[in-house]
């Protein structure tokens, strides 16, 4: 069985510990806790999540999946037998049901089943005694359409511009009308980068909270390569992430043709095999499926090169890419395409106008060569996520 997967167990001090402590309510945006154990916590909202969970300034915690679908909730004790929520008088996770599989497209009919999400969570929350909780959300839906008016303050944190998100195109008009409502009603926004502020074009506190790392997980000597990754002949760039249309491919297939000599590994899940059908004749590219986080960890850290290969898109444009803090954090240099959201993290990122102009950066990259290793602790000190989270509670204490 998995216990709750925490990067760092210590519990975490916030400005506001030495003042009050107050009760949280978090929720997700369209996974679940479940979901979260089993990728290792590695996300931004898996992250905040688990700062909550551990830190002192918490007095009671309500977790809340998104609403799923009634079967598959009675199911839940078989299908997830694998994953265990530390339940406690100090914190409860929160299953709301409903009979539909998925969201409407429909505004009115979003706000008729995000009223109905609200009365489940106030329900949960009077019976672990909450009182005037702090709301953190990260479904955009819950912060533009679901009321929470019994909770002191909501602060909704955006990891993604949602409305720009290929995969969830049917639904860019109720995010947009989302967006406005969070605006309109002034809840705090904490978003990875200012692009989505400026989306959201929210009238109450705001703040720019990037990505960051987890020291425990980068600190320490430098791990032995997975066998597969040792196989590999160097130099070798490597590229994670959701090989999907985020990913330049035509980009990668000329960097591969022009630079023979460097062997491109792209490491993450494959959605749609034919997206990258043009890729597998070159021998120089290998594909390889996802990876636990500590063979990711090892990875990467024994990387002589890592990319993001993004295609410029408006969603691209918004991310704030954890991959790039976990590349430099490894030590690896990096070559990234020049979107606003990477500028000015570390000189270490060589920006190009797009991923066909990677060819040409290569050997500057590479004769940078692993970082000195007082450069790189102290980006992984500058850069953790403990830092990142402050910020979130202290916006939504604000």
């Amino acid at each position: 069985m998995i216990e709750h997967i925490d990067p760092g167990t210590a519990p975490v001090e916030t400005g506001a510990t030495a003042r009050s402590t107050a009760d949280f309510v978090f929720t997700f945006s369209y996974e679940t806790y479940t979901d979260a154990v089993r990728r290792g916590m590695m996300r931004p909202p898996d992250r905040i999540l688990s700062s909550l969970m551990h830190s002192t300034a918490v007095r009671r915690l309500l977790v809340a999946n998104p609403f799923r679908w009634a079967p598959r909730v009675a199911a839940t004790p078989l299908l997830d037998r694998d994953v265990r929520f530390p339940e406690s008088s100090r914190m409860s996770l929160h299953h709301p049901v409903r009979l539909r599989r998925d969201d409407p497209t429909d505004v009115a009919d979003l706000a008729e089943e995000y009223a109905r999400y609200d009365r489940s969570l106030l329900r949960a929350s009077r019976r672990m005694s909450l009182v005037q909780p702090l709301a953190i959300t990260t479904n955009p839906l819950v912060a533009g359409f679901a009321p929470l008016a019994w909770t002191k303050d909501v602060t909704f944190f955006a990891r993604d511009d949602w409305s720009s998100s290929p995969a969830r195109e049917a639904y860019w008009p109720a995010y947009r009308e989302a967006y406005r409502r969070i605006s309109e009603s002034g809840l705090a926004v904490a978003a990875v980068s200012a692009e989505i502020i400026d989306r959201i074009n929210p009238t109450g506190p705001a703040a720019v909270v990037p990505n960051g790392v987890e020291p425990s997980e980068w600190l320490g000597p430098q791990p032995a390569p997975p066998e597969w990754f040792a196989a590999i002949p160097g130099p070798r760039a490597v590229y994670v992430g959701t090989l999907d249309s985020r990913l330049d491919v035509p980009g990668i297939i000329d960097l591969a043709s022009r630079r023979p000599d460097l062997h491109v590994v792209l490491l993450g899940p494959l959605p749609d095999p034919d997206y990258v059908a043009d890729l597998r004749p070159l021998g120089n590219i290998h594909l390889h499926p996802s990876v636990a986080r500590a063979e990711l960890v090892a990875t990467l850290r024994n990387a002589e090169l890592c990319l993001l290969a993004h295609r410029r898109t408006p969603l691209t444009e918004a991310m704030s890419p954890l991959k790039i803090y976990e590349y430099l954090a490894a030590g690896a240099p990096v070559i990234s395409v020049d979107l606003p959201p990477v500028r000015n993290i570390d000189g270490r990122v060589l920006l190009v106008d797009s991923v066909a102009d990677f060819a040409d950066a290569v050997p500057g990259a590479l004769a940078l060569g692993s970082s000195a290793e007082a450069h790189r602790l102290e980006f992984i000190a500058h850069n953790s996520w403990a830092a990142r989270h402050e910020q979130v509670f202290a916006l939504a204490r604000a």
